[in-house]
């Protein structure tokens, strides 16, 4: 007969399958991640979430039909708190299984995302992944499809990040791109469909891993939203985003203290912002750290399309989407991956109620034929749609070139702009001076009989261009802006603007859902 365990006996096995699934991976495997000096996903999930918030599900979790199965199955998920706000997480484990994806690991990973939908808060995954466990077969793939359907409910309900700490490869990279931020540590994670082995099998090129898909080479693709230093770098810049964002799109994301407007009306510096020379360089980054509160800015993409810049900020202690030309580099002008970049910016903040500031400084979408093969057509249609679709408050701020298409798209007044306000500097537009001098003047440059007879007839050509056609107070005349303001009045402007469209109420026609150009 059968003895019976006893309660002791009982708990005394649940502890000890417990302490087993603490860390269980293989003597071997646990030694070579801790001689290469990387962090547990326990200990990950705990630097980054409140301490002692964090509440594990699917410990014990093991392989279906596997007597050697390992608890965990590769993955650690729950709940916990960041900043007393909830969240839920889950870390992969590359000790176990190489962190790939079988049944047990993607259904705890599909529970603490049902979660989400159910509660309303962020899901955050901590990246290690070699994708799906080819062992398993069409099994992996289907589970890997059940967490991709769960990232469609979320997306633009709540906030969805992924942090890259490992090598990440098919599916471990195709679901944290669907996220809305993508995290990745520079010289940790890398990031590939099929990694360079299976390519120089397949194709016989020859490729490294870090060639192929580092961090930094995946950021100048588009595919990370941040590239951070360090782990601690990471989980810092995912806390500073939740303080941006709501926990769902019905819900207002956090305010924090902010100087008063008397504070904010004294910014004489703003007025001697802008250089003399329309065509000199400035950082754009430092004018917006004035235009906002402080100089707390969460750059995204930050070297892809650096001609472009998306930032958070805030401005009167709410979070505002930044939307900014960038003189530095191909003097602001608005290329095809620009308008990509710009477009999913502007859904992220339409999605969770943030209001976009646009600051204006631009001579135009990028001319030229590589332009024209990148399908800045479509690409550059794509972020027009996006303004014109995204229903938050929209305000613009021209500093300076607000030259043809790319004026309309930067927030007008006619593709749906809110607000629209202008610097003196500013210049208003179909095109500039030296490209309209072509078009208009062409014949009197061409009967010029000396080359300085021609840059004469040039330069008055573009004088008179400069001083009639591209002056603001032409926009301002027919009703195109709201108000010319000195710079020094940027800061109040901007926040009783912001006041005043607070209770925006804005609803599209019914229809299933809109088409996005090509």
């Amino acid at each position: 007969m059968t003895k019976r365990a006893t309660t002791a006996e009982k708990l005394a096995d649940l502890r000890e399958r417990l302490d087993k699934a603490q860390d269980p991976g293989s003597e071997r495997s646990r030694a070579r991640r801790d001689e290469a000096g990387r962090t547990t996903p326990r200990q990950r999930i705990n630097e980054l979430l409140d301490e002692g918030s964090f509440v594990e599900t699917g410990a014990l979790a093991k392989t279906p039909g596997d007597k050697d199965a390992i608890y965990s199955d590769g993955v650690v998920t729950g709940y916990g708190r960041i900043s007393g706000r909830p969240v839920c997480i889950y870390a992969h484990d590359k000790t176990v299984y190489g962190g790939s994806v079988g049944v047990s690991f993607g259904q705890k990973v599909v529970n603490v995302m049902e979660m989400a939908i159910k509660i309303g808060c962020p899901v955050i995954g901590i990246q290690d992944s070699g994708g799906a466990r080819i062992q398993d077969a069409v099994t992996s793939l289907a589970i890997y499809s059940e967490i991709s359907r769960r990232q469609l409910p979320l997306s633009g309900r709540s906030p969805q990040i992924s942090i890259m700490l490992g090598k990440c490869a098919g599916g471990a990279v195709y679901a944290p791109v669907t996220t809305d931020f993508v995290i990745a540590v520079d010289g940790e994670a890398e990031m590939y469909v099929t990694g360079p082995n299976v390519i120089r099998e397949v194709t016989g090129e020859d490729v490294t891993s870090a060639e192929l898909g580092s961090a930094r080479q995946q950021e100048l693709n588009g595919n990370v939203s941040a590239l951070v230093g360090s782990e601690d770098e990471a989980f810092d810049l995912v806390r500073d985003l939740l303080d941006h964002l709501p926990l769902t799109c019905f819900d207002p994301a956090p305010v924090f203290e902010a100087p008063t407007d008397e504070e904010v009306s004294e910014a004489e510096e703003l007025n001697e912002f802008m250089p003399d020379d329309s065509n000199a360089g400035y950082d754009m980054l430092e004018l917006l750290a004035q235009l906002g509160d402080d100089d707390e800015l969460i750059e995204l993409q930050e070297n892809y399309a650096p001609n472009m810049i998306t930032a958070f900020g805030r401005i009167d202690g709410k979070t505002v989407g930044f939307v900014a030309n960038n003189p530095m580099h191909l003097a602001g002008c608005i290329d095809a991956d620009a308008a990509d970049k710009g477009a999913r910016f502007i859904r992220i903040c339409d999605a969770y109620n943030i209001p976009l500031i646009f600051v204006v400084d631009t001579p135009g979408y990028l001319p030229g034929v590589d332009q024209e093969k990148a399908g800045l057509i479509h690409r550059g249609a794509k972020f027009a749609f996006a303004v014109v679709e995204a229903t938050v408050p929209k305000i613009s701020l021209i500093v300076r070139k607000a030259y043809g298409g790319a004026y309309a798209v930067m927030g007008s007044k006619n593709l749906t702009g809110d607000i629209n306000f202008a610097w003196p500097t500013a210049q208003i537009a179909v095109m500039g001076s030296a490209a309209a001098v072509v078009m208009i003047a062409g014949k009197q440059l061409d009967a010029a009989e000396t080359p300085e007879a021609r840059a004469m007839t040039k330069k008055m050509f573009m004088d008179f261009y400069d001083e009639t056609m591209t002056s603001p107070y032409v926009a301002a005349e027919r009703g195109y802006l709201d108000a010319m303001i000195e710079p020094n009045e940027s800061r109040l402007a901007l926040r009783r603007a912001l006041r005043q469209l607070e209770t925006k109420d804005v609803r599209d026609l019914p229809k299933k859902h809109n088409i996005s150009p090509l």
